[in-house]
């Protein structure tokens, strides 16, 4: 779980800088930061509406009587793409991305439900976590 923070809080801020430093070499500073600023305001329109689309299909799944499993886990990936695109960065920008995309995020979500499926079948997922 360490490394796995290290590189989270560490070596990804330290990537992304490069890439930044890299890109502003390239196409300028002012260049480099208007298109961070962009990819942070299409981000957050982005997310916007996806989230307002998953309510929805919660509110209908809701209503339907089932479990709305599949767009919860779609909704953390909003929210979690929202947040890479807010931060500074063009990697985080294009994973953020990748999270609004509905066809990309379904291929999220079908891993994610299978890795908690696999940790709720060995037990080391369960009501002690919550």
């Amino acid at each position: 779980m360490f490394i796995k923070l290290f590189i989270l809080f560490a070596l990804l801020p330290i990537i992304e800088l490069y890439v930044l430093l890299k890109v502003g070499a390239i196409i300028g500073p002012l260049n480099t930061v208007t298109i961070i600023l962009i990819t942070a305001f299409i981000g957050a329109y982005l997310a916007r509406q996806e989230g307002f689309r998953v309510i929805g299909k919660i509110n209908q799944a809701l209503k339907e009587g089932r479990t709305p499993t599949r767009e919860l886990l779609s909704g953390l990936f909003i929210l979690i793409g929202a947040f890479f695109l807010l931060t500074p960065g063009f990697l985080t920008d294009i994973a953020g991305f990748t999270m609004l995309i509905p066809p990309i995020r379904n291929i999220y979500c079908k891993y994610a439900g299978r890795y908690i499926q696999r940790k709720l079948d060995l037990g080391e997922l369960g009501a002690k976590y919550f």
